[in-house]
């Protein structure tokens, strides 16, 4: 079972075993928090700018693995066997040289997760914390985040406390993003 399916049931779970106290809960839209933080913004473009300069170097190293492969495939014929061997072996390291180099910039705790740990995490904890915060002022239990697995099929806007995040971490927000009240199924309505 996926977890946040898990998460899912713990908190039914919850709400069903303790029903005759009633307990107050909140959502907040972490997407749309986080869309209107600059520094999130900041963070984002210099992860995407960060990507793009490696992705390029990588259709670098690609294109140049190619030219290898296709001059070796035209002198093929007339190179002898130790010279056909030497250029595999360097067509070879030039691919490994490309896996290694793709895995160090993009692999999983490679240098684009751990930049992103670096900018992106800071602003999470800010957000946690602006969370928490609001959370203790209107004596809330539970706080939910709408977005990412955990999806409300209906929620009504009275319990969203997203701009209420926003203003402690300084965001003025010109306009309630749904002054109407509740959302339809899976949120589709921001």
């Amino acid at each position: 079972m996926k977890k946040a399916t898990k998460l899912f049931f713990l908190i039914a779970a919850l709400f069903l075993s303790n029903a005759a106290k009633a307990q107050k809960f909140a959502y907040v839209d972490t997407e749309y928090i986080l869309d209107l933080l600059p520094e999130y913004k900041s963070a984002q473009k210099k992860l995407d700018d960060i990507a793009e300069t490696w992705q390029k170097e990588i259709e670098t190293k690609k294109q140049e693995i190619e030219k290898l492969r296709k001059d070796y495939q035209a002198e093929q014929i007339l190179l002898t066997e130790e010279m056909k061997k030497k250029r595999e072996a360097e067509i070879l390291a030039k691919e490994q040289e490309l896996k290694e180099f793709t895995n160090k910039k993009f692999g999983f705790e490679g240098e684009l997760f751990r930049k992103r740990q670096e900018l992106i995490k800071p602003i999470q904890d800010k957000v946690f914390n602006a969370c928490q915060k609001i959370a203790k002022q209107n004596a809330l239990d539970f706080i939910f985040a709408r977005s990412g697995e955990f999806i409300m099929l209906y929620s009504n806007a009275r319990y969203d406390k997203s701009d209420e995040v926003l203003a402690e971490l300084g965001v003025t927000v010109t306009k309630n993003k749904n002054p109407k009240g509740g959302t339809g199924s899976g949120g589709a309505d921001r």
